[in-house]
């Protein structure tokens, strides 16, 4: 493939370079499959610290309302899911801050000092004395603590994404970078399951008084792994030929916010996205509590039931997304991206259906459905969004189109699901809501070009 062949999925055309960068990156990166699989590894557990961190936060908020808040009703959990949005505020910081960082001085330590600062905060979260001991202190520590764990992960998803995709060769890039994926959702898997032990072994009394704190304070060994993994690989072969030609841009912001080309990626960064806000934070990290808090008393629907639900469908999703990436390598991007949003749009109303009968099986079967949908989505999305930007900006603009996404779509989904279902009386706004996200993906795919295959471009 020609220098003159390689193109910014949101550019008409890019332009033509004569330096043989991305061909002779790509050819060493190909070349050493062990140096590619230690940054996929590095890059999976990184993201399974990340995930863990958050996902227990959403898997444990109706015992973070009791102690935090005072109280398990609708005000404590309106006061938890507050503590759920303003990380996600925090993010487009985090992804400023980190994305210019990253692309001046490299992925590397970023990387590894931000896993540090999420574990720290997920830790601290398991150590804030109750409200009944400090009153109003306790949810004023949560939420400072949430805007680190924020701030930290803004700089995570892209710094992550864009190190294992700068390691890995063209014809497998999106099966490497899918790991990562993966390792976000195994550790809600690993999250679920270590809660839903605690809860069968010690008890639901024994969790809402002191057990809720045990798996906060697990990321302490989980990040001390992840950080020292991490610290063990060099900088990514894509940014130390630039740091070599002395190609770093001096100010990768303002490149990615000056630039038409970059601009109009950075808009596609946040619209494409759409469905990650109600395929991940509903389907997964906000599904336990919809299921024991907003299907009414009648229920049949204990803690250790939903996280056994939503154990189902992290298995599925887990298994499937690599499969979806293989495809992908094959086929295309975009058909996967589109066959994943069209089953989104057509499965969702069916399979809430099923989810709010109450009944353990159907839920199992609804969840599990929703997940293989999903699938194809959050294996291929991540690739795309690295691939829409060179070298120079990547860290930058992804991190900074992503965050704002995730603030949208993503962080907002529980405390709006939560207020909506109150108000309107209808367990079924989930639904609606993965169908109106699935077309706005589905639009926005229609603005992205094929890059299956492409080198990454470098300027």
């Amino acid at each position: 493939m020609t220098t003159s062949d390689r193109l910014d999925t949101t550019s008409d055309r890019h332009e033509a370079s004569s330096d043989p960068l991305d061909a002779t990156t790509a050819g060493v990166v190909t070349a050493d499959g062990k140096v590619v699989r230690k940054a996929t590894v590095a890059g999976a557990i990184g993201s399974f610290v990340e995930w863990y961190d958050y996902g227990i936060y959403g898997l444990l908020v109706t015992y973070l309302a009791i102690n935090i808040m005072g109280e398990a009703e609708a005000g404590g959990l309106f006061l938890t899911n507050v503590g759920f949005l303003v990380s996600f505020v925090a993010r487009p910081f985090g992804s400023v801050i980190c994305g210019y960082l990253g692309d001046r001085l490299g992925r590397k330590r970023l990387l590894a000092t931000l896993l540090v600062l999420i574990s720290a905060a997920t830790a601290a979260i398991g150590l804030i004395p109750s409200h009944a001991a400090i009153g109003v202190a306790a949810p004023v520590l949560l939420v400072a603590l949430r805007v680190l764990q924020g701030f930290s992960a803004g700089g995570e998803v892209a710094g992550a994404m864009s190190f294992v995709g700068e390691y890995a060769p063209d014809a497998r890039r999106n099966y490497m970078m899918s790991f990562i994926a993966v390792g976000s959702f195994i550790a809600l898997m690993v999250g679920s399951a270590f809660s839903a032990v605690l809860i069968s072994t010690l008890g639901d009394d024994a969790m809402a008084s002191w057990a809720w704190r045990i798996p906060f304070l697990v990321a302490v060994p989980l990040g001390y792994v992840g950080f020292y993994i991490r610290r063990q690989l060099e900088e990514t072969p894509h940014f130390t030929a630039l740091r070599e030609r002395n190609t770093v841009v001096r100010n990768p912001l303002k490149d990615a916010l000056t630039s038409p080309r970059h601009l109009k990626a950075i808009v596609l960064t946040i619209f494409l996205p759409a469905l990650n806000g109600p395929g991940y934070y509903l389907l997964f990290v906000y599904m336990p509590t919809y299921l024991k808090t907003s299907l009414g008393d009648d229920n049949n629907f204990s803690m250790l039931r939903a996280l056994t639900v939503t154990a189902f469908s992290l298995v599925a999703i887990a298994v499937c997304i690599p499969l979806m990436a293989r495809l992908s390598d094959r086929v295309g991007r975009k058909p996967v991206l589109v066959i994943s949003a069209v089953a989104m749009a057509v499965v969702s109303y069916p399979m809430f259906l099923l989810i709010t009968t109450g009944e353990f099986g159907l839920a199992c079967i609804g969840t599990t459905v929703l997940a293989i949908a999903f699938s194809g989505h959050a294996a291929v999305v991540h690739t795309v969004l690295a691939e829409m930007f060179p070298t120079t900006v990547r860290y930058s603009a992804y991190s900074i189109g992503f965050s704002i996404s995730t603030i949208i779509f993503g962080g907002s989904a529980p405390l709006l699901m939560t207020e909506l279902i109150e108000s309107t009386g209808s367990n079924l706004v989930p639904a609606f809501a993965a169908i109106i996200t699935a077309l706005i993906t589905l639009v926005s795919i229609a603005f992205v070009r094929e890059t299956k295959g492409r080198p990454l471009a470098s300027h």
